[in-house]
C-alpha cells in the first residue's frame, strides 16, 4: 500500500505536502523539489544533508519519494513541464538519463565540491551521492570458526557446505561470479559475460533462494533459511546490531552507489546546481553515516573528524574497506553490452 501510494504521488510529480509548502511560499523564493527513495534512507538524508543544506543556502527543499524514479523522470521530461529538480537514483539511471536527454549536463565549474571528488565518482550528468556494498554474508552459527571470506569460498560447496542465496539480478552477481573464477576486482570490466554465466551455472543447483529485495536477503539469513548470502552491507550490519549471529566481509564486495542528477528543464535549475554542490560537501557527507549504514561518496568526509574511527571501520566507502572491493562500472552496465547482459539474465533464470 505504501509503495502504491508513493507511486501515485510520484505520478502527480510532487507530494501533497510539497504542494502545500509550495503554495505558502512567495513566487520568488529559492526552492527545489528533491526526490529520493523514502523510508529510513530519506529520513537520514533529511537530517544529515537536506536540512543543513537548506539552512546554509537559504533555500526551501521540498521532498517527494518513490522507490524507482526512472519512469517518472522520463515521463515528466517528456511532458515538457517537469516538476522535480534533483533526483537521487541509481547511478546507471543518471547515465542513461544523460544519453537519452532527460537529465541536465552538469557544469562542474559551479560544483566545486563535486569537481574535487575522484573522477570515477562523477560523470558529465551525475555526482555520486552515497555508497553501499553487495557483500558475502554468513551465519556465525553455521561457521563459528573459519567463515567464508571470498566468492571462491561461496562457490566451494565442499569446503563450505550449506544453503546459499544470491540476488535475482545480474548487477553484482556477475561480478561475484567472475571473482569466484579468479578475476581480480580491478580487472572486471568489461565483464566477460560468457565466463560469468558459465560460473553461475556451476553454483545454480546449490542456490536455495534467488532473493528479490534487500529485506528478504536479511530475513533469509536471520531466520536460518540460508547459511550464506550475497546481501547489502547495511542490511547485515542492522542484523548484527540487533544481536543476530551473522557476519560479513568487505573482501571482494561490489561497491555500488546512487547519484544526484538534475532533470532536463528543471524549473529551478540554478538553485538545483547550488544544492547538488552543497549535498556533497564533506561535512554534510560525513553526517550521513551517523544516521544510516551508507558510506559517504566524498572521500574528504573521512578527513573531517566527524566520523569516529570505529564507525569508519564499518563503512563500505572507507578507504581501507574500499580498497578490498570492486567499484561497479555503471558506464559498462548502461552500455549495449550491459543491457544485453541484463536481458540474458532473464533467460538464465528461466532455464
Amino acid at each position: 500500500m505504501m509503495i502504491a501510494s508513493l507511486c501515485r504521488r510520484a505520478l502527480l510529480g510532487v507530494s501533497l505536502s510539497a504542494l502545500a509548502t509550495l503554495s505558502s511560499l512567495p513566487a520568488s523564493a529559492d526552492q527545489i523539489t528533491f526526490v529520493s527513495q523514502g523510508g529510513a534512507y530519506q529520513k537520514a538524508q533529511t537530517v544529515a544533508i537536506l536540512d543543513p543544506s537548506a539552512k546554509k543556502l537559504g533555500i526551501t527543499i521540498n521532498q517527494d519519494s518513490i522507490p524507482d524514479a526512472w519512469p517518472a523522470v522520463k515521463s515528466q521530461v517528456a511532458s515538457g513541464k517537469p516538476t522535480w529538480d534533483v533526483v537521487d537514483m541509481p547511478t546507471g539511471n543518471c547515465l542513461r538519463g544523460g544519453e537519452q536527454g532527460v537529465v541536465e549536463k552538469l557544469d562542474f565549474a559551479k560544483l566545486p565540491n563535486a569537481a574535487a571528488m575522484p573522477e570515477a565518482y562523477r560523470s558529465a550528468y551525475s555526482v555520486t551521492y552515497e555508497f553501499y556494498s553487495s557483500v558475502l554474508a554468513f551465519s556465525r552459527k553455521k561457521f563459528p570458526d573459519a567463515a567464508p571470506s571470498s566468492w571462491a569460498d561461496f562457490w566451494d560447496v565442499k569446503k563450505f557446505p550449506g544453503r546459499r542465496a544470491l540476488r535475482n539480478h545480474p548487477f553484482a552477481t556477475l561480478e561475484a561470479a567472475l571473482m569466484a573464477d579468479g578475476v581480480a576486482p580491478d580487472k572486471l570490466y568489461p565483464l566477460d559475460v560468457d565466463r560469468a554465466f558459465r560460473k553461475l551455472e556451476e553454483i545454480k543447483p546449490n542456490i536455495t533462494v534467488w532473493w528479490t529485495s534487500g529485506a528478504q536477503s536479511a530475513q533469509l539469513l536471520n531466520d536460518g533459511e540460508v547459511d550464506m548470502v550475497m546481501a547489502w552491507n547495511g542490511r547485515v550490519s542492522a542484523l548484527m546490531g540487533e544481536g543476530a549471529k551473522v557476519g560479513f566481509t568487505f573482501n571482494q564486495g561490489i561497491l555500488q552507489s546512487t547519484s544526484l542528477c538534475i532533470l532536463k528543464g528543471a524549473p529551478n535549475l540554478a538553485t538545483a546546481e547550488r544544492f547538488v554542490n552543497e549535498a556533497v560537501d564533506p561535512v554534510h557527507q560525513a553526517n550521513l553515516p551517523l544516521h544510516i549504514d551508507y558510506g559517504p561518496a566524498n572521500p574528504k568526509a573521512f578527513d573531517t573528524g566527524v566520523i569516529k574511527p570505529e564507525r569508519v571501520a564499518q563503512l563500505p566507502s572507507a578507504p581501507d574497506n574500499a580498497s578490498k572491493q570492486a567499484l561497479m562500472s555503471y558506464a559498462w552496465w548502461s552500455s549495449p553490452a550491459g543491457e544485453a547482459a541484463e536481458k540474458r539474465w532473464v533467460s538464465f533464470m528461466q532455464k
